[in-house]
């Protein structure tokens, strides 16, 4: 039984397990540390403040995540929000991605974002081992579009690598609606 549910806090040391290998043994994130969980558990109270974060579980067991967070720091970003999804490795390919993130863009819709924005790795080369276009293919399957390439400005495991922006409307009112902080949908 999938269930998708808001994250908390105490989901902390499920979601970093989940995360850690990403980091360790992938350029998907250009982190080169694994965070501690005081910060990764920080990271989520932070973003349930204003943005949605949620898990998708099967028989109680976190099997991914999802989460947006504000565009940029100015007041006229309100609007859009950039995602990011994670999946426990052995759950890849599968349809579980597909249904967190029809979830997030509820849950952003619900806010009134207008669009979201997925900033991806992306590899120069045809035969990275640390890194495919997989989620490009992803998310162009969610109806995502290409926005932007930056070249060659992630450099992780002596390789440069390009990211590519995409982006998918939710809406386009003309006057958009106030954003409402998730924290106070859920509440």
């Amino acid at each position: 039984m999938i269930h998708i549910r808001p994250a908390t806090p105490d989901d902390a040391p499920a979601l970093l397990a989940i995360y850690a290998p990403y980091v360790t043994d992938t350029a998907i994130t250009f982190e080169y540390e694994v965070p501690a969980l005081s910060d990764f558990r920080q990271r989520i109270e932070a973003t349930l403040r204003t943005h949605p974060y949620l898990v998708l579980e099967r028989d109680g067991e976190i099997l991914g995540y999802a989460y947006t967070g504000q565009l940029g720091s100015r007041a006229a970003y309100a609007w859009a929000a950039e995602t990011s999804i994670y999946l426990r490795q052995d759950c890849r390919r599968g349809g579980l991605g597909t249904r967190l993130y029809h979830a997030l863009e509820d849950a952003s819709r619900a806010q009134h974002v207008q669009v979201l924005y997925a900033c991806i790795a992306a590899p120069t080369g045809a035969d990275d081992p640390h890194l495919s276009r997989a989620s490009i293919d992803f998310h162009t399957r969610l109806g995502y579009a290409v926005a932007g390439t930056f070249h060659r400005c992630g450099y992780k495991f002596g390789t440069w690598y390009d990211v590519v922006w995409m982006e998918k409307r939710l809406s386009d009112d003309a006057v958009p609606p106030a954003v409402v902080p998730y924290s106070a949908q859920v509440l």
